[in-house]
């Protein structure tokens, strides 16, 4: 199991959601094909097929726990698959 299933696991089971890196869920995004856009601390991510709009803030590096349960309504609500050949 590679870093960014370890990490999909741990949002799905919604034991950590106060303490995964900010960079992490930032990189985990791109393995699921979302495109990244910043404008000064906010991160805003899309993918086409997805109607939802994530903005995400940094919170003393690590992302901020509504955050991640947002990631992982969509990771559910989509069936959001990691891209082949990445970890």
């Amino acid at each position: 199991m590679g870093r960014y299933e370890k990490l999909t696991a741990k949002i799905l089971s919604g034991t950590a959601d106060a303490n995964i890196s900010f960079s992490d869920i930032c990189q985990l995004l791109k393995k699921f094909g979302f495109d990244e856009r910043i404008k000064g601390d906010h991160h805003i991510f899309t993918r086409g097929g997805i109607e939802e709009i994530l903005n995400l803030q940094p919170k003393r590096s690590k992302a901020k726990p509504y955050q991640i349960k947002q990631i992982c309504n969509l990771i559910l609500k989509y069936r959001l698959r990691l891209e082949e050949n990445d970890e």
